[in-house]
């Protein structure tokens, strides 16, 4: 008697760390927990792939095409990211600490749990997205255009804000407190946000009204 017997194949290449690997193919592939630090990735095509719990600490990812991928609990804390392509891609519990992100766009993203603390995203671009859980303390978001999309439960907290749109977004418990005590320039900066046509819950809005925000075109809901 014969037997079929299904053949698994189970993944052994995990470990890209060090490595010259600029252009890479990587679209469509499958590597969890893959280790990618410390190389060069510069215009490398990951789009589709499953990363989840991959790490890519210190490594260069500029212009790397991220659409579509799968970055659930991935690192890309402290790297260079420039110009890197999120259209659609799976954030969940990423962490981009400290990354470099100027002229990174996130567009049609759900970013859930996702870590972009002590960042500087003055010129990184946030395009139809929805922020659940998203955690900017300590960041540069100076001049940030966030309007129409949608934040719930995010930590502005420490973050530079100057000159930020909001205008008809939506903002749910949604923190703005400096985490220190409130001084006469971080009221100064709270003014400069834009929150026209914005709609946000009763207790975003008590916050923002005790720091003095313009928000006389704010619907409460």
């Amino acid at each position: 008697m014969v037997m079929n017997q299904k053949m698994t194949i189970r993944q052994v290449v995990t470990n890209f760390s060090a490595s010259n690997l600029a252009k890479s193919d990587f679209a469509g592939v499958t590597a969890h927990k893959g280790q990618f630090k410390s190389s060069a990735l510069s215009g490398s095509d990951f789009s589709g792939a499953d990363l989840t719990g991959s790490t890519f600490k210190f490594s260069d990812v500029r212009e790397a095409n991220f659409d579509g991928a799968n970055l659930t609990d991935c690192s890309l804390a402290a790297l260079d990211l420039t110009n890197a392509s999120f259209n659609q891609t799976i954030l969940e519990g990423t962490n981009f600490s400290n990354a470099r992100l100027e002229g990174a766009a996130f567009t049609g993203v759900r970013l859930t749990g996702v870590t972009l603390a002590m960042t500087d995203l003055r010129k990184t671009v946030f395009k139809d997205c929805l922020l659940n859980g998203v955690d900017f303390t300590s960041s540069d978001l100076s001049g940030q255009r966030f309007d129409g999309q949608t934040f719930i439960g995010v930590k502005f907290e420490k973050a530079a804000l100057a000159d930020v749109s909001f205008k008809g977004a939506k903002l749910m418990n949604v923190s703005f407190h400096p985490g220190f005590t409130l001084t006469k320039k971080y009221y100064r900066m709270i003014k400069t946000i834009c929150f026209d046509g914005a709609t946000m819950d009763k207790l975003t809005f008590a916050q923002l009204k005790g720091m003095d925000a313009n928000l006389s075109k704010v619907t409460v809901i």
